[in-house]
């Protein structure tokens, strides 16, 4: 199977359960959910007339929409070739679970790697039983996707952006089907607003929620 990559890079998690964590992300092109505070959205299209060699891929050094068409073992194999350490592996987008992501997780499993998936819970989550799933849940957006409730069982972390009061209430009745016993619920405050973060900081003390607060953003890498 192949998959669209749009770029491939070694930082630390910055975000949820694996903050601090060194991770090599794949950051898959194509997403139709239009989140309108997207900050990836040269992954959203994917254009056939901008599909690139590989080496033209590691060398990029800005978002471009460009993408690579590559294997899960040719993915693995530019791990070993550029010597990354992180035994992490993040796949995100653009939305992931556009892909059948078992064989691409599945690899990295059997090569000593983990793995997290970021994912709008608008598509059916399809990988391994031992992947780690993020579920950052986009509601009502342009593109008019559903929060799918097969997604949200199947989370392991649900990490929701929060601006405003309203986010809390659509996180708050998107939950009222699902067993959160067993999940960790994170409030992420969009762009690093202020009255963002203040709000998320009063309702993760009023649930006993956790905040996440994009951690690379405040250090200026990737």
């Amino acid at each position: 199977m192949l998959y669209k990559v749009n770029e491939i890079f070694e930082t630390i998690q910055g975000e949820g359960s694996f903050t601090g964590v060194p991770a090599v992300f794949i950051r898959l092109q194509g997403c139709p959910v239009g989140c309108s505070w997207c900050d990836t959205k040269h992954t959203w299209t994917i254009n056939p007339d901008l599909q690139v060699a590989t080496d033209t891929l590691m060398a990029k050094s800005a978002e471009t929409e460009q993408w690579a068409a590559l294997t899960a073992e040719q993915l693995l194999a530019l791990f070993q070739e550029n010597a990354y350490q992180a035994k992490h592996v993040v796949i995100t987008g653009g939305e992931p679970c556009m892909y059948d992501l078992n064989p691409l997780c599945s690899t990295l499993h059997e090569a000593g790697y983990q793995t997290q998936i970021e994912t709008s819970g608008t598509f059916e989550i399809q990988v391994p039983a031992k992947s780690w799933v993020t579920v950052s849940p986009k509601i009502n957006m342009k593109g008019g996707y559903k929060v799918l409730q097969g997604a949200l069982d199947r989370a392991d972390e649900i990490k929701h952006p929060v601006a405003m009061a309203k986010h809390i209430e659509q996180l708050l009745a998107l939950l009222e089907d699902t067993d959160i016993s067993k999940k960790l619920i994170y409030l992420q405050p969009i762009s690093q607003q202020a009255k963002a973060t203040a709000l998320a900081i009063e309702y993760c003390k009023k649930h006993n929620w956790r905040l996440s607060v994009q951690v690379h953003k405040y250090l200026g890498i990737e």
